[in-house]
């Protein structure tokens, strides 16, 4: 439901900037909203789960993401779908984490890729699915029912949900930090936000990058009372842990250059190549069917060339297959967009499933809770950043080209922007040992 959710919207963009009146390219605060959102509740989305019970979280979670899917169907206006995603994004920020809470604790170490390989069914499918049926909705219907989807998926979550997850909760999950969690929470909100309204027309771009900058500083005193504090609501010091620490900051810089993508991908194609949304959705489905491709490599990579090799080199790849993606023209064929897309989806879900998999790999059963809460929230925040700065280098290219309107060229220097942030991970990998990680691809005899 939040894969189909996430992708459906941005294929169907252009169509609901058209009835809201609004540019294209400054609905990216509805997307952002969104991610705004799990920047705010992601922190405290392990204490809950292990306060209130994963289950419990995880069907309240589900709930909320209904009930802000009907707001978004119903909203007059872009402020109020804005607000509507927000509602979408605490159901994201609670469900989506807790979820994989879920997983860890039930699986053992050594199962945990193949249990990720079996989840990523459905991750993966929901990109496949969602670019095809956004743009036949957005084309042939209207945007708004993309969203009653999400009420029978939703329903049925919660029902299965309640029948097969044991509601099981830790004994002791400590006192609540309320000072940090503020502080978390408005930092990142901040930061995003001042960076999606740069050049939207809805507050001047100096209050923006005014935002941006408190946000940035909130951030930073954050940091130091995460020091000074005896448990602080995002635990930096799991950073120490070489695996934990390459996963979570260097994954974050290949999550800010590859969030670029979902965002970019969709407006290249119908914006700067004139594509209908349902033919952009058959270009942008591709990317999924990559990752399902992915999928049976994975454990293999992984076990031959291990935790270091393959998102090291793997990086270097999908960097060059991100910034390939702007070189599309008008005249480009659909059949060689739709394999450079399926390429650059391989790449990119084999480093996604490498990282998300190797952060819990030195994590003891007890932490699970709060790494996956510091884990998901610096990928949810790189993802947005991701959107934020792929929006940034479409305004800077149209800037110096001396252009109002967006152009194929555009394009380019933002993919080009995206792939240089990619490899930008590939300093954080390098000082992992070469054994790093093994233990979730060998049981406790060295299988």
């Amino acid at each position: 439901m939040e894969a189909v959710d996430a992708n459906i919207i941005v294929t169907a963009l252009p169509a609901m900037a058209r009835n809201f009146g609004s540019d294209p390219v400054a609905l990216k605060i509805a997307v952002t909203s969104y991610v705004v959102s799990l920047g705010v509740f992601i922190p405290i989305c392990g204490w809950l789960a292990d306060r209130f019970s994963a289950l419990s979280v995880f069907q309240t979670a589900i709930g909320i993401f209904v009930v802000g899917s009907l707001i978004c169907a119903a909203s007059p206006s872009l402020h109020m779908f804005t607000f509507a995603r927000f509602v979408q994004g605490i159901g994201g920020a609670l469900m989506v984490p807790v979820g994989r809470i879920i997983v860890v604790r039930a699986v053992p170490r050594h199962q945990f890729i193949r249990a990720m390989n079996y989840l990523s069914v459905t991750w993966y499918a929901g990109p496949v699915i969602a670019p095809l049926l956004g743009g036949f909705i957005a084309t042939h219907l209207h945007w708004r029912l993309m969203f009653f989807i999400n009420v029978p998926i939703g329903l049925a979550g919660i029902y299965l949900s309640g029948r097969y997850i044991a509601n099981t909760k830790e004994p002791h999950p400590g006192p609540f930090d309320s000072a940090g969690s503020l502080l978390s929470a408005s930092g990142a909100t901040f930061v995003l936000l001042g960076l999606s309204l740069v050049d939207s027309q809805i507050v001047k771009d100096s209050t923006a990058w005014e935002m941006s900058l408190a946000g940035v500083i909130l951030l930073a005193l954050d940091v130091w009372y995460a020091k000074q504090a005896p448990k602080h609501v995002l635990d930096l010091r799991f950073l120490r842990i070489p695996t934990f620490r390459a996963s979570v900051l260097g994954g974050s810089l290949f999550r800010i250059g590859c969030g670029a993508v979902p965002f970019l991908l969709p407006l290249s194609l119908q914006v700067g190549l004139g594509m209908t949304a349902f033919h952009s959705g058959l270009v942008t489905c591709a990317s999924a069917f990559g990752s399902l491709f992915m999928r049976p490599f994975t454990s293999l990579a992984l076990r031959r060339l291990g935790f270091r090799s393959v998102p090291l080199y793997n990086a270097a790849i999908s960097a060059v297959a991100t910034a390939a993606l702007g070189i599309f023209t008008t005249g480009t064929p659909t059949s060689a967009l739709w394999i450079l897309v399926l390429v650059s989806g391989f790449f990119s879900a084999l480093q996604f499933t490498t990282l998300n998999t190797m952060i819990y790999a030195d994590i003891d059963s007890p932490d699970v809770g709060a790494a996956t809460s510091l884990g998901s929230v610096v990928q949810q925040v790189s993802l947005g950043l991701g959107v934020a700065l792929g929006d940034i280098s479409l305004q800077v290219s149209r800037a110096i080209l001396g252009r109002t309107h967006l152009e194929p060229a555009d394009f380019l220097f933002a993919f080009l922007v995206a792939g240089l942030l990619s490899l930008g991970s590939i300093r954080m990998i390098r000082p992992l040992p070469r054994n790093a990680a093994d233990s979730m691809v060998r049981d406790g005899t060295g299988h």
